[in-house]
């Protein structure tokens, strides 16, 4: 019961993880200029995004635009798409996995099925996690370096948006959601091992049995 409990606990976390992940792809704030001009017409905050650039404007005008071309992007930003889409299709791989090998569920067959889809599951989750993580930590990086950069000029410095923080809290979501699939269906396993089953021999006592009328026949 505890264990079914844990693998609960940890299929909320990797939803959690998942609908961030999600969240955190699509997102364009993943790195955040404020530059406040003494125009009203003046830019206020300026967002870029994997897929996107947008601009909130002093007016209330909102406007967005696409990032078409792939080849012109910095290598991290390149990256980052990469390896943010397969970790969204990883952790949603892992929770259709997971949910046909969780105790509370009636699918997937005998014990040993749904261990091994648990543990599968799970080894999906830690996957996506650390893609998730790679690219927000690389990102993270390329704008402390521009930020701390003397040449750079202070109008095209940018700062952690609210997409970073959602991406390193859903790639912290799913490595935790993993490890506790993973390590559930592995003392399962361990405990087999350690403690097998007793077997019963039931021809020693046949013979054992059979001694004994041997021994009342010579009597």
């Amino acid at each position: 019961m505890a264990s079914a409990s844990l693998q609960f606990f940890a299929f909320i976390l990797a939803l959690f993880g998942v609908f961030g992940d999600i969240a955190a792809t699509l997102l364009p704030n993943w790195k955040v200029n404020a530059d406040v001009g003494s125009n009203i017409i003046t830019a206020i905050t300026q967002m870029q995004g994997l897929w996107m650039d947008c601009t909130w404007y002093s007016t209330g005008m909102f406007s967005c635009t696409l990032k078409y071309s792939i080849l012109s992007l910095p290598v991290y930003i390149q990256a980052a798409r990469t390896t943010m889409v397969l970790s969204c299709i990883l952790s949603a791989f892992g929770i259709c996995i997971t949910t046909v090998g969780m105790k509370c569920t009636k699918l997937g067959g005998d014990t040993d099925s749904k261990n091994h889809a648990c543990f599968a599951g799970g080894v999906c989750f830690i996957l996506a996690g650390i893609f998730g993580l790679v690219p927000t930590c690389w990102y993270t990086r390329e704008i402390i370096s521009n930020f701390l950069d003397q040449t750079i000029p202070e109008s095209s410095k940018h700062e952690p948006g609210g997409a970073v923080y959602t991406g390193f809290i859903s790639a912290g979501f799913l490595l935790i959601a993993g490890v506790i699939f993973c390590s559930s269906c592995f003392k399962r396993q361990q405990g087999a091992w350690i403690y097998p089953p007793n077997k019963h021999h039931f021809p020693s006592t046949e013979q054992e049995s059979n001694a004994g009328y041997n021994l009342k026949d010579y009597v």
